[in-house]
């Protein structure tokens, strides 16, 4: 009789060690699907930062470039004042237009090249038959100018020449496209810019500053 109590009493100390270890296994669980929450919420997180992340990449960027030392530096052209706004047929229906071309204008000569871009880049996507949609393109090559970049510089101010080839911007774009060749240690395709200005646009202001500067590429040194 005291054997089967003692029997009992062993696996009654059994059960409760297993119902502790139950317990703990529950516990621990819990802990495991609390850490798993976690995880998945930080996981998430990370997916909606690297969506933003691309999403942000997709916007041009503004990088300053130092240019190499040029032996013969080009001064910069002083800015060409904005034209006046082009006379419309219907005024009311262009005022949004230029309205956001002035605000654009705006930004850039508070000197916040990168939202510049975007904002003139947002213009010509909206307006591209609009008689200012060369006169953004061209500030955009500008704000790539000022910046030191010539490289995108040289790619914008291209994209006035090819968009609009009879439009007054189009001999300004040129002899900027010429500067930033010059700038660049490409003399000959920059002379080759500003003899084009002269010789297509030879009563433009434009034309005027090509001259200048194929008179200083030619004086002796």
């Amino acid at each position: 009789m005291s054997r089967t109590t003692a029997d009992l009493a062993s696996v009654l100390v059994e059960l409760r060690s297993l119902a502790a270890r139950t317990a703990e296994m529950q516990e621990r669980i819990r802990e495991s699907s609390s850490e798993l929450a976690s995880l998945r919420a930080r996981l998430e997180a990370a997916e909606q930062e690297l969506r933003q992340s691309r999403a942000a990449a997709a916007w041009p960027t503004i990088t300053i470039v130092q240019p190499p030392p040029v032996a013969t530096p080009i001064p910069p052209a002083p800015l060409t004042p904005p034209a006046a706004l082009p006379a419309s047929p219907d005024a009311a229906a262009d005022e949004p237009a230029e309205q956001a071309y002035a605000a654009a204008l705006n930004t850039f000569r508070a000197r916040e090249h990168g939202q510049a871009v975007l904002d003139f880049m947002d213009f010509v996507a909206k307006y591209p038959t609009h008689p200012l949609a060369p006169h953004a393109q061209y500030w955009i090559g500008e704000a790539y100018y000022v910046q030191r970049d010539y490289r995108h510089a040289l790619v914008e101010f291209r994209r006035v020449v090819e968009m609009a080839p009879g439009a007054p911007r189009v001999g300004d774009a040129l002899v900027r496209m010429g500067m930033c060749h010059a700038t660049l240690r490409a003399p000959s395709a920059a002379a080759e810019l500003w003899q084009r200005v002269v010789r297509e646009y030879p009563r433009s202001e434009a034309a005027g500053k090509a001259t200048s500067f194929l008179r200083a590429r030619a004086a002796p040194r």
